[in-house]
């Protein structure tokens, strides 16, 4: 792994740690080394999580997302839109689910506001 896709990596890691913290401190952390699709693990229930900061970076390729989804036998697919301060424009989420397509590809899409620990459900 190259300098910044360890950094991409880390980033990742205390992006998913925080959200579970936050959402639900019950889900068990399957696995997030080896790919960008996070799988944890929620009532016996196996799902896979994106993250995304559009600041940093592009929206993942959808179709990756559920050829992923099929591989590892996930029942849900959840999207996170991680912002690091307080998005006043939600229109920016709308815009990028309504490009992007996400809400045909992922089961729940939602807005992560990391360091208020807060998280809105958007669909």
């Amino acid at each position: 792994m190259t300098a910044s896709q360890q950094e991409e990596k880390v980033i990742q890691l205390i992006d998913l740690h925080h959200f579970v913290e936050c959402f639900d401190p019950k889900i068990r952390i399957m696995e997030y080394i080896h790919h960008p699709i996070n799988i944890i693990e929620q009532e016996s229930c196996k799902k896979g999580i994106v993250f995304c900061d559009l600041k940093h970076s592009p929206v993942p390729d959808s179709n990756a997302s559920e050829e992923f989804k099929r591989r590892y036998d996930l029942s849900e697919l959840w999207f996170v839109f991680v912002e690091e301060t307080p998005v006043s424009n939600k229109a920016v989420y709308t815009d990028a689910i309504i490009e992007n397509s996400l809400d045909i590809f992922y089961d729940r899409i939602f807005s992560f506001s990391f360091f208020q620990s807060i998280i809105y459900s958007l669909k």
